[in-house]
């Protein structure tokens, strides 16, 4: 497993939700965990815990985020792990009473959820990179890298085709990135999560609410909390034989295509 004490964490969209529960973990496992959110008062309340330290950030901005982890590197130190679970949700039809959606709407979910994504894994790794030469070769993990997908990759409902097409890039890519930097000990994985208790789905439409909850897992039957997610982000981690690979994490939910 990779050696969490003293390692430095950076979980996007950490001022809430999935990553601020993320966060919580690492930071009880020894890590120095950074936040990385674009919500500045969210922010500010899960960096007021101390031993956190949070950024504000909008990772849809190349140069900005490349400003901001040379910015960690210097005042924390270079990146050994990344939880990525920045993201949005805007449910929408693509044509609805024979009307188009606005493509900046469909845009701007791509540009937050999978751009987003890619953006803070290209900052990340060369700082994972940079701390051995090659530590595959002597069994030394560089870094792990953790995407949260969704099982709207794989179960998208009507309504979420920019959600879907998003998280189904996100999940696509762990695989092609997990070849690729392996030779350098770092894994990639993926999270696909099902309906969760979080900010971002009860900040939903009451009609998109209540469309997401009316789908319930045999088991457990209730929506998943964030500590539940954290709690497999550790599995990951401490697991060396993880990689390459997309967990649905879901209580064995199969969305319908509308409910």
């Amino acid at each position: 497993m990779i050696e969490l004490h003293g390692r430095i964490a950076v979980v996007t969209g950490g001022g809430s939700g999935l990553g601020r529960a993320s966060a919580s973990a690492l930071q009880a496992a020894g890590a120095r965990v950074v936040l990385l959110d674009r919500d500045a008062h969210a922010l500010a309340a899960a960096a007021d815990t101390p031993g956190l330290r949070g950024y504000a950030c909008d990772i849809t901005q190349d140069l900005e985020t490349e400003q901001l982890f040379e910015r960690i590197r210097d005042e924390v130190g270079p990146v050994s792990i990344l939880v990525n679970c920045a993201g949005i949700a805007d449910p929408g039809s693509v044509v609805r009473q024979g009307q188009a959606m606005p493509l900046s709407r469909f845009e701007q979910v791509i540009a937050v959820n999978l751009l987003g994504t890619l953006n803070c894994i290209r900052c990340a790794v060369p700082q994972m990179i940079e701390q051995g030469a090659l530590p595959a070769q002597a069994g030394r993990e560089a870094g792990v890298i953790i995407n949260t997908a969704s099982i709207a990759a794989f179960d998208g409902q009507m309504g979420q085709a920019a959600y879907a097409a998003s998280k189904g890039g996100v999940a696509g890519m762990v695989l092609p990135l997990a070849r690729e930097l392996g030779e350098y000990g770092i894994r990639v994985m993926g999270i696909a999560p099902g309906v969760f208790d979080t900010p971002m789905t009860m900040g939903l439409s009451a009609a998109s609410r209540d469309v997401v909850f009316a789908a319930v897992p045999p088991y457990p039957q209730r929506p998943g909390q964030p500590h539940e997610f954290a709690q497999l982000v550790m599995a990951i981690l401490a697991n060396p034989m993880l990689n390459g690979e997309v967990v649905r994490l879901d209580g064995a939910l199969r969305m319908p295509a509308r409910v």
